[in-house]
């Protein structure tokens, strides 16, 4: 993705040499060596149309005809003598929660699955320390190779020289242990009737721990019952559409307004003469909630050293949901 844009099997086979002159380098005699994308460019550069058309004509190749300043530091994740006008240093905490919540409304399991991803543009070689108001939260984590393990290991803080560019800093879970905060509910009431072909279906969602945040990009899914012929719905605000073909109700919701709770509200008119479904159907969520990191993870404070001038420094949290469901 960093070399073309976008990973597909065409964009391979178009550039099926310079694919393999990046695997050949990040791997030295079957172990991995540079993985990082910033030293990967200066020993292959990205291809261009010029250069493309260049190697076709002189059968040269996209090898670079230095070895990397980065290779030869200790520091072999990033390339020496950067610099930049505008120092910025920003960093994006997201989080994604999956759930699955009964039909009384409780939790069966929760958990949260995060990433930290940085994109440090700095000049000169600077040295970087993150600290969190409660590290304790993180479970599992996994880091990018330039993090001083020792350092977080006594002291719960990140202590680094980053590359240089887009990376991630690094994963992590935060499990159920840690009791997991839902940031939204959903109050259903889905009934079918033995011997009539109607049933009722009724969904109202809310936020529930969101600490004012704005719940947004909601978007509601459910497969109904094979039976189900037909829905005759009233969606409150935005769309839905139900396909009776393969049977699956799709409403997409927008923003959750407090003040005005979203409900999805009708009847469902199922085949004549069959039996009433044996289970009800589940309804899976999905929506992202800007500025809020549900686990409460929070960085206290980034420091820089090594380096004169001021940086701009900027974080952003997110919260979406990966597999959120409920069971009616």
């Amino acid at each position: 993705q960093d070399y073309f844009g976008v990973c597909s099997e065409v964009m391979i086979k178009d550039n099926v040499v310079v694919v393999y002159e990046v695997l050949e380098e990040m791997l030295d005699n079957g172990f991995p060596l540079a993985t990082e994308s910033n030293i990967l460019k200066e020993l292959i550069k990205p291809p261009t149309i010029l250069r493309t058309v260049v190697n076709t004509i002189t059968g040269s190749t996209n090898v670079g005809d230095q070895l990397p300043t980065g290779q030869l530091s200790v520091v072999p994740w990033r390339r020496t003598g950067v610099k930049y006008t505008n120092n910025e240093a920003y960093f994006d905490v997201i989080e994604e929660i999956d759930a699955i919540i009964d039909k009384s409304g409780s939790t069966i399991t929760a958990e949260i699955q995060g990433v930290i991803d940085a994109c440090v543009k700095l000049t000169g070689m600077p040295d970087l320390t993150l600290s969190f108001m409660n590290p304790r939260l993180l479970d599992d984590v996994s880091f990018h190779p330039c993090v001083r393990f020792k350092r977080w290991e006594s002291e719960r803080i990140l202590s680094f020289i980053p590359p240089d560019g887009n990376f991630r800093l690094l994963s992590y879970h935060v499990s159920a242990q840690n009791l997991v905060a839902i940031p939204v509910y959903v109050k259903h009431n889905i009934s079918f009737r033995d011997s009539s072909s109607l049933g009722r279906f009724e969904i109202t969602l809310g936020p529930k721990q969101t600490m004012g945040k704005t719940v947004e990009g909601v978007m509601v899914t459910s497969q109904m019952p094979k039976s189900v012929l037909n829905m005759t719905l009233t969606p409150s605000q935005g769309t839905h559409i139900f396909d009776p073909v393969t049977k699956l109700l799709s409403w997409d919701v927008g923003k959750i307004n407090p003040q005005k709770l979203p409900s999805l509200k009708g009847s469902v008119s199922l085949q004549a003469g069959t039996s009433k479904p044996d289970e009800n159907p589940t309804i899976n969520l999905q929506f992202k909630i800007q500025q809020l990191a549900i686990s409460g993870l929070k960085v206290n404070r980034l420091d820089m050293y090594g380096e004169k001038y001021k940086p701009f420094k900027g974080i952003k949290y997110m919260t979406k949901a990966g597999k959120f469901q409920v069971r009616t």
